[in-house]
């Protein structure tokens, strides 16, 4: 579908007359943190920084794949990706955060979703024959990479949305019990979207930052055990993208 170009719409993702083309595999990081340290540690390589709007592009050294980010939101995230896929990304690697509503989810749990629901703005501009989601084969290679690392994961529904200090309890609930939503970030279903529309691979790690199943809002943002999670995680997805372009 992304294919079809819309004589109505005014601006079109293309690649600059002075832009190189990426590697075809890559990772999108949403979180300021993640990012920095990915982009350090492949700088460090011999990696290649390039420009990417008001976040980071960086090239591994072996020119196997590349790190993106950060970028917070769906709006942001959306014209990342975007931008990368007009520079040629074809397979891209969400990794971000989430907050739990289902009671199985805990901190530093580390989620794989394969369903998404939207509750943020910018997906209902890409229209779609059927909902969106992400890509199934994509989503299992990855899953084995963890699963051959001894790391368990766990499967789900996240909803997305704009508002993070709008999240009513009594809507959150109902999210998790009837439409059986497992937790909530802010970019997922977005990327779903572009990521279907315009006719690429994709899915997400997410790592459970924080609980909002109990009585009360329980962070876990700097935690002991979601440090150590995402840390790990971190490096097996770096792998497990390294790995695609062999």
């Amino acid at each position: 579908m992304g294919q079809e170009i819309d004589a109505n719409i005014l601006i079109h993702p293309r690649k600059g007359k002075k832009e190189k083309n990426l590697p075809e595999n890559g990772i999108l990081l949403v979180n300021p943190s993640e990012a920095s340290l990915c982009h350090q540690q492949l700088k460090r390589s011999g990696g290649e920084s390039r420009h990417l709007f008001n976040s980071d592009l960086t090239v591994a050294a072996s020119h196997s794949f590349f790190s993106s980010g950060p970028a917070i939101g769906a709006p942001m995230a959306a014209m990342s990706m975007e931008k990368l896929i007009s520079l040629g990304a074809k397979k891209i690697i969400l990794f971000g955060w989430c907050g739990a509503l289902s009671r199985t989810l805990k901190v530093g749990d580390i989620l794989l979703p394969h369903e998404a629901k939207s509750g943020e703005g910018t997906s209902r501009y890409y229209p779609l024959p059927t909902p969106a989601a992400p890509s199934t084969i994509f989503r299992s290679h990855i899953e084995k990479s963890f699963c051959d690392n001894d790391m368990i994961v766990h499967s789900g529904c996240v909803w997305s949305t704009d508002a993070v200090y709008r999240e009513d309890r009594g809507m959150l609930q109902e999210l998790n019990s009837r439409d059986g939503v497992s937790a909530v970030d802010m970019e997922f279903s977005a990327l779903c979207s572009v990521a279907c529309f315009r006719n690429i691979e994709f899915a997400a790690v997410l790592i459970v930052s924080d609980e909002l199943w109990g009585t009360a809002w329980k962070p876990g943002f700097s935690s002991d055990i979601f440090v150590e999670s995402k840390s790990k995680a971190l490096e097996i997805v770096l792998a497990c993208i390294d790995s695609l372009g062999e």
